[in-house]
């Protein structure tokens, strides 16, 4: 008998589980608030605002298992506002039907820290965005605690890959602009020591969890990552592919405050520079020792993310 999976955000890492996971017999819905332009052939689409709790609740009936995987405006408000209903909805939904939950979670509720992350780390306070991650942890956490629902947490680093648009700083604005001849554009510093995430590592990782057994369920796991480099080795890389100069213009760090009260944007980045003021490294050895490690190499995704912009939409995909 089939499972169905509902996939809540078709954003890079929910398009990646979707097609992962739409194989071997398992059928996907794909819930959000408009339908995609592109689907698997095993995925179906169910209209559904994450922040609408009868509207969730309709998009999950019938899964045994949900990915939440969406995304809001990088506005420490917003977040405020839209992250705790969003878990809300989604563990009300599981605790009806008793479906599985993986959320495709990001790592700021460590705060800033001086060495590797680990998911022992205490929840910070510190920051609208930061703090708000935090308590939606502690949200998840006290459902799954209590045995209302069955819920993991995959953490990633700022991710790369096919497909990542504006989402990422190496899709329209990095390699997307040496792909045009263009420079790319850094909000932050090109050699910094960073870990980032490959996109279909992202949506590997998911799909290990949703196969996994109840007990790796009620903990949150960070996904593998290629060792640590900088944007600027990413980013020569897939120039290289591109036949293209790898030019890039960097914003520097200081001047984030300054820019952002004329640039929302960048507004939003000025809290998290502790993200990129120090090297920031993600130990990812819980979930190698329990499932696997081998990440994508930058030398195959940094490629594969420049080819996809010298390629028509779909076919890159």
């Amino acid at each position: 008998m089939s499972e169905t999976i509902a996939v809540f955000g078709y954003g890079a890492c929910g398009e990646a589980v979707t097609q992962l996971a739409a194989t071997g017999g398992r059928e996907v819905i794909v819930a959000q608030r408009r339908a995609p332009a592109h689907l698997p052939a095993a995925a179906r689409f169910r209209a559904a605002d994450i922040l609408d709790t009868q509207a969730v609740m309709a998009a999950a009936d019938g899964a045994s298992q949900i990915v939440l995987a969406v995304g809001f405006a990088y506005d420490g408000r917003v977040w405020k506002d839209a992250w705790p209903k969003a878990i809300a909805n989604i563990l009300a939904a599981a605790e009806k039907t008793g479906a599985r939950v993986v959320f495709v979670d990001n790592l700021y509720m460590y705060g800033p820290q001086d060495r590797p992350l680990t998911e022992d780390m205490p929840l910070t306070d510190y920051g609208a965005k930061p703090a708000t991650r935090a308590a939606v942890t502690r949200q998840w956490m006290a459902a799954a605690t209590a045995g209302r629902v069955k819920f993991a947490a995959l953490r990633a680093p700022d991710f790369y890959g096919p497909a990542v648009g504006a989402l990422s700083m190496f899709g329209d604005m990095g390699l997307g602009a040496l792909a045009k001849g263009k420079a790319a554009t850094l909000i932050v510093p090109p050699d910094q020591l960073h870990d980032f995430a490959y996109v279909p590592d992202i949506g590997r990782a998911v799909v290990t969890l949703l196969d996994a057994p109840d007990d790796a369920f009620g903990q949150a796991w960070h996904v593998p990552s290629a060792p640590t480099t900088t944007a600027r080795n990413i980013l020569r890389l897939g120039a290289a592919e591109l036949g293209a100069k790898p030019r890039i213009t960097a914003i520097p760090l200081w001047a984030l405050p300054a820019l952002g009260l004329a640039m929302p944007m960048l507004k939003g980045f000025v809290e998290m520079r502790f993200v990129w003021d120090r090297p920031y490294r993600v130990d990812h050895q819980k979930f190698a020792k329990r499932f696997w490690g081998d990440a994508t190499p930058f030398e195959v995704g940094a490629v594969a993310t420049a080819r996809s912009f010298a390629l028509p939409a779909r076919q890159a995909a």
